[in-house]
């Protein structure tokens, strides 16, 4: 069974024609006329609304909708001007009262009217194209009312009035300027702009223009960054109380203009107090203040940026040039990660932890570090000290904190192989003499190089610790075997390096005393005998060793020394009185080391078992030594170390410099030779371009030598020139 379509119904007027009194749309308007006239006195609780509904509705039925919509604009228009007449009749303060009040009872007064003319809103004036009812009261009241001249001026110039008594400190009527503000906004965007906010910009443009002028030439920078910010916050906060919200933006922009941008470049340099005398005084509270300021205008950030950066660098460079500073390297180091604490602290709390801050203070460590050539060795020297002995009974995330802050210096280094040349000398004293502090923080910086290096930088440093762990095997092994043959003589300990890992030393010669001398011959027969095509070289320079002695009046110490002083010391078992040849001769240590071995045993205060004639604090070829028998010692175990040299002297760092060079080449060279291998052919520009990139996390390649290590190459057929084109190289397979 289909459904049955539903069928459309439609409501007809009568065909019948309907009669109406010729005077019925006057009659009708009269009686709404007289409605609104009661409405604006205040007359309508006599009123039957619904009476007046339908004489409005009759009137637009029988087409009188046009006389209707004419009468109710002519008599609102009289009503409004008897409205404005009376407003600009307001003395003084009540003005703006008098007008909230008016506003309010025109607003009520319009309700009243919409209700009445109901139909005519929903049906006449869409059909029209007339304006509605509501937004026909809100043009009228703003043409009429507000746009009155004696209106429209007095009103601007109560409100700036009051905006500028406010912000001289005194209290206003903040609701009564949120109600004629909101009412200006009702009237339309336009007019809240045209006839108020336009002015109040240029006004508070003048204001600021002429305050910040006077704060800058009575307060320091920090005092004026005070002042514009309670400024900034006054015109929020006036907006949020009584403007349009959309004025924020503009308001502000206008205080950022007058008191930031037209002085920054004054406030940051300002003498005695800009941005350099805040970082130096460590003002955290005003460089924050600043950053705040400075990111709300046009390239502020930038120049306190540019500013820091120069400052940094200035310093910087001072500090790694200074030749005071560089007398003490372990002073020299710490002073730097002092400053890297000091700037990133001013980053982390004044400057929000900016990236683009901290990538300037990151270039700027990498400018002045690299401007020292001894920067490497000092870090080195640094790590050192603190291996030894400065991070002795400091806690494990301590000793992880200062390892931490050694890599990010050490990340700044563009010649990383220079320092890895040093650490490895330091490395290898501080596991040689056992003095390394901790064995954990040893390998935990050795994981840290190595994941920021890679393998290749940290297998040799790795290997040493494993010559040290295979040292003790062997020991133990060598001890089981000759127990009992040396239970009498000296306690030997040897350390086997792999020349390989180790930093290469020269072999130096030194004649051992004769009973030392028989047990390292022991041993080289053990150990050449389990390891077959093996050779063994002594390096004396680098052992040490425990003596047990006897001074005066029976006082007995242990005295832990270095091989050289042992030697020297032992000589004094046959002899009370020794020169300096006498010394010599026997020993055959080096003169250098000899000289500084004497110094220790004979020149150091509380130190002294040897005396020295004539007494100085130099070595010379002619003095005498002597047993010095009046040795005291509050302690049993007297540790007597070398006077060693802090730091290189200058041929010691030329010589460093120069092996360093000398292991660039084949660095340099295998570079060239894996880029010429995938590209085939390619010019002398990028072949340099690309070196350097594939270099530059270990050390930045000179140019120079780039052109030598490819002539190298060419003169043994690794490349090849091209014919056409001579700066063209071709690989060789």
């Amino acid at each position: 069974m289909s459904a049955q379509k539903k069928k459309a119904f439609q409501i007809e007027a009568f065909k019948h024609r309907v009669v109406v009194d010729p005077k019925y749309a006057e009659k009708t308007w009269k009686i709404l006329e007289h409605a609104i006239h009661e409405i604006y006195n205040h007359n309508a609780s006599g009123l039957s609304f619904e009476e007046l509904y339908r004489n409005a509705y009759n009137m637009v039925l029988h087409k009188f909708g046009e006389k209707l919509y004419s009468g109710l604009v002519t008599t609102m228009t009289s009503h409004l001007k008897a409205i404005s007449s009376s407003i600009e009749a307001a003395q003084g303060g009540l003005f703006l009262d008098e007008l909230n009040r008016k506003w309010a009872e025109h607003n009520k007064a319009m309700q009243m009217i919409r209700d009445i003319l109901m139909y005519m809103d929903r049906t006449f004036i869409p059909n029209t194209h007339k304006t509605p009812v509501h937004e026909l009261g809100l043009n009228l009241w703003r043409d009429v009312v507000i746009h009155s001249s004696a209106v429209q001026t007095r009103l601007q110039a109560i409100l700036l009035e009051n905006v500028r008594r406010e912000r001289s400190g005194e209290v206003i009527d903040r609701g009564l300027m949120r109600s004629i503000s909101k009412m200006l906004m009702d009237l339309g965007p336009s007019v809240y702009q045209d006839d108020f906010e336009k002015h109040f910009l240029e006004v508070s443009a003048d204001f600021y223009r002429l305050e910040s002028q006077d704060f800058i030439e009575s307060c320091d920078c920090g005092e004026y960054l005070k002042k514009a910010e309670r400024r900034l916050n006054e015109e929020i906060e006036r907006v949020s109380h009584y403007l349009d919200a959309k004025s924020e933006v503009k308001i502000t922009n206008v205080v950022e203009k007058e008191m930031i941008e037209n002085h920054m470049h004054r406030l940051v340099q300002m003498e005695n107090s800009g941005l350099v005398n805040m970082i130096v005084d460590e003002k955290y509270e005003d460089l924050g203040r600043m950053y705040c300021l400075f990111r709300r205008v046009p390239n502020g950030l930038v120049l306190v940026r540019d500013v820091m950066t120069s400052y940094i660098r200035d310093t910087g460079k001072q500090l790694v040039t200074d030749p005071e500073r560089l007398k003490d390297p372990v002073d020299f180091v710490q002073h730097l990660l002092d400053l890297k604490d000091k700037y990133d602290k001013i980053i982390t709390s004044a400057f929000s932890n900016d990236k683009t801050f901290q990538n300037a203070l990151n270039s700027s460590f990498e400018y002045f570090m690299n401007l020292n050539s001894r920067s490497p060795e000092f870090i080195s020297l640094f790590v050192d000290d603190k291996l030894r002995k400065g991070l002795r009974g400091v806690t494990e995330e301590d000793v992880e904190l200062v390892l931490d802050k050694v890599m990010m210096l050490f990340r700044y280094l563009q010649e990383k192989d220079v320092f890895e040349k040093y650490y490895k000398q330091h490395l290898a004293k501080r596991l040689l003499s056992g003095k390394t502090v901790s064995e954990d923080a040893e390998r935990s910086l050795i994981v840290k190089l190595k994941t920021e290096c890679g393998y290749q930088f940290t297998s040799k440093l790795e290997g040493m610790f494993t010559d040290m762990k295979t040292s003790q095997d062997t020991m133990q092994g060598f001890s089981a075997r000759h127990g009992a043959d040396i239970a009498d003589g000296p306690m030997l300990s040897v350390q086997v390096l792999t020349t390989g890992s180790w930093p290469t030393q020269p072999i130096t010669t030194c004649n051992l005393p004769a009973e030392i001398r028989g047990m390292c011959e022991k041993f080289r027969n053990y150990y050449l005998g389990t390891h077959t095509g093996r050779r063994l070289s002594w390096q004396t320079n680098m052992g040490t060793a425990d003596l047990k002695a006897t001074f005066g009046k029976g006082q007995k110490h242990e005295l832990n020394v270095s091989t050289y002083q042992m030697c020297v010391l032992m000589l004094f078992n046959n002899a009370d009185r020794l020169s300096y040849k006498e010394i010599e001769q026997p020993t055959e240590i080096p003169a250098s080391d000899l000289k500084r071995c004497l110094q220790s045993l004979a020149c150091v205060k509380g130190k002294n078992v040897l005396r020295k004639e004539p007494m100085s604090k130099d070595i010379a070829d002619t003095d005498t030594f002597l047993f010095n028998d009046k040795f005291t010692s509050k302690f049993f175990k007297v540790k007597i170390g070398t006077v060693a040299a802090q730091r290189e002297s200058e041929p010691e760092n030329q010589e460093t410099r120069q092996r360093v060079e000398e292991d660039r080449k084949p660095q340099i060279e295998a570079a060239i030779v894996r880029i010429m291998k995938a590209r085939r052919v390619l010019d002398h520009n990028n072949i340099v371009a690309e070196v350097t990139k594939q270099l530059q996390s270990r050390f930045l390649p000179n140019p120079v030598v780039i052109k030598k290590r490819i002539e190298s190459l060419i003169e043994r057929e690794f490349l090849e020139r091209d014919k056409g084109d001579r700066k063209l190289y071709r690989y060789l397979a």
